[in-house]
């Protein structure tokens, strides 16, 4: 709390906005239909919110085709609008170890824009086609509507794989887990030969008793499945980025700096 006001980072929402948030309906725009997919998404166990999903198949050539959907946020915060102007003054939102200040309320940022195990949600979703040695060789971007076939947490994505299957990560480890794992192979072979910065640092988990007070600092263990979901993440993102320039609109880059 003490962090929020020494910030001064807006917590209460404004009536219009959160008129809009309550009133939410996606807009009413073409859409794939990408509900016998079974996406799924894989979080930290105790995630809020489910912004991601995935799915991967092994195509014929030996090659990979992978689908990396996220909630499509714009089907609610149309351009002008109460929600936007607030989420723009924002810009973001605001991670602590307890709690978040979303940028979206939580009608939207929780709930409609959440991908949530068996709910029919709109999605922003980027078809990924790489070879068997893990180069993109193209894709195309589609709105589409999806319904999240399994929600995992990284540890039991990665218990299943490792030959420790249980409950919904064991019923969908053939059909689901193994392709996926699959694809990050082959692509985490052509991300080796491109020689990335690799900041593959340790991250802490405050852990905090009943009434608030720190009990202890944790360092998260670091499984393939976080690599997995970072890597198709990435891989997302420079599709993006390279629509973005073909059709010659302006982006802004993160550029990091020589370490």
């Amino acid at each position: 709390l003490i962090a929020i006001y020494a910030h001064d980072i807006p917590v209460e929402f404004p009536e219009a906005a959160l008129k809009e948030a309550r009133e939410k309906q996606p807009a009413d725009v073409p859409r794939t239909d990408l509900t016998q997919i079974p996406l799924i998404t894989i979080d930290p166990h105790d995630a809020r919110d489910h912004d991601d999903a995935v799915w991967a198949e092994a195509l014929e050539d030996g090659g990979w085709k992978v689908i990396v959907a996220i909630a499509d946020v714009s089907a609610y915060v149309t351009e002008g609008s109460a929600l936007d102007k607030e989420a723009e003054k924002r810009g973001n939102s605001t991670y602590f170890p307890d709690r978040v200040v979303p940028m979206l309320p939580f009608e939207l940022s929780a709930d409609a824009c959440s991908l949530k195990e068996g709910e029919l949600r709109p999605c922003l979703a980027v078809e990924m086609i790489f070879s068997k040695d893990g180069h993109k060789q193209r894709h195309r971007f589609l709105r589409a509507n999806m319904r999240s076939a399994a929600k995992l947490a990284y540890e039991e994505a990665q218990a299943a794989i490792d030959g420790k299957p249980g409950g919904k990560a064991g019923d969908i480890l053939d059909t689901v887990l193994k392709p996926l794992w699959g694809a990050y192979a082959a692509v985490s072979k052509a991300r080796d030969l491109r020689s990335p910065l690799d900041l593959d640092m340790p991250e802490r988990r405050i852990q905090f008793d009943a009434e608030g007070d720190i009990t202890g600092i944790t360092t998260k263990e670091r499984l393939d499945a976080h690599r997995l979901i970072e890597e198709f993440m990435i891989q997302a993102n420079v599709a993006a980025a390279e629509s973005l320039e073909q059709k010659k609109s302006p982006v802004i880059y993160r550029v990091h700096d020589t370490p």
